[in-house]
């Protein structure tokens, strides 16, 4: 059974607020879900194939092809500051 204390644990995962006076409520709801999936629970599946998706899904996208890119001068054209063919920025790191 779902009590309060339950509750109370289940809203701090979700960092959710929940009133005093809701946890009850709440208590309840969460136990109707728990008896729905329990019934779940006791259906024969073995038929049924594995899926990830509901529907048939084809590969949507794009063959990879290689595309000439910006040469190392052209890339470091739009630089503020660069060293030895490199980004130079500010350190992050003490």
């Amino acid at each position: 059974m779902v009590d309060d204390k339950t509750v109370r644990y289940i809203a701090a995962l979700a960092r959710l607020h929940i009133e005093a006076a809701d946890e009850g409520k709440f208590a309840r709801e969460l136990e109707a879900i728990l008896h729905y999936v329990e019934k779940l629970g006791v259906l024969d599946v073995t038929a049924v194939k594995p899926t990830s998706h509901v529907l048939d899904v084809e590969n949507v996208f794009r063959d990879d092809a290689v595309k000439p890119g910006l040469s190392q001068e052209q890339a470091l054209a739009f630089s503020v500051d660069k060293l030895n063919g490199s980004y130079k920025v500010p350190r992050v790191i003490e």
